[in-house]
């Protein structure tokens, strides 16, 4: 079955743990956008606020940084309650330096690529990590419409994974509703980051119900 990860962007940050609590029951992920205004055109919020909820909470921190230089803040998101680090192709340290990184301190590796760039390029490492995340949007702002190139990305992944028993799981974020839910489900998507879709919503359990 597909897992679940919220994006906290858009929850309201001033009751933060109590928004959360309106969803952890009914998601395996929580996820958490990590921007540095440098990488993506926008900042969002950073270690001590993941670290100050992270107590309260025993979901898998799915945490996904848009950062320029992701080598110089594992640690301290380790140590913040990450379970899980995904970091983007196209930032300016080595994937291969940052994977190895972040499995040092026993969690897991994600490698996220933005629309514009080729599935392909993560060939060499889709060995060694642990996710694959496919952004259906452009990084940096929440509520954007789906791309409809992801689709593509997302059976090659699919694809790879079963022809060498790759352990990965494919992850999708940006613009993921209802309808768009089900395109990436039926593509191979094993896990769905929602967050205006869930956040919005008058019933959160359903929407979380709806796209799973």
């Amino acid at each position: 079955m597909v897992k679940i990860s919220p994006s906290i962007l858009s929850a309201d940050f001033s009751k933060l743990k109590e928004d959360i609590d309106t969803i952890k029951d009914d998601c395996e992920y929580i996820h958490i956008d990590i921007m540095d205004g440098i990488f993506v055109p926008n900042l969002s919020f950073g270690i001590p606020v993941q670290a100050s909820i992270k107590k309260y909470f025993t979901n898998v921190f799915d945490t996904h940084l848009m950062i320029e230089y992701p080598l110089n803040y594992i640690e301290q998101f380790y140590k913040a309650g990450s379970d899980i680090i995904t970091f983007h192709y196209e930032a300016k340290n080595d994937p291969l330096e940052v994977i190895e990184k972040i499995h040092s301190y026993g969690i897991k590796a994600g490698i996220s690529i933005k629309p514009g760039t080729d599935v392909k390029l993560l060939d060499k490492y889709l060995d060694i990590v642990d996710l694959v995340l496919v952004m259906s949007v452009e990084p940096g702002f929440g509520g954007q419409k789906f791309n409809p190139s992801s689709i593509d990305k997302i059976k090659y992944l699919s694809d790879m994974k079963k022809l060498h028993g790759y352990k990965y799981e494919i992850e999708v974020d940006g613009g993921i509703n209802y309808e768009t839910a089900k395109l990436v489900r039926e593509a191979g998507c094993e896990v769905l980051v929602a967050g205006s879709y869930i956040f919005n919503a008058e019933n959160r359990k359903k929407a979380i119900n709806d796209i799973r």
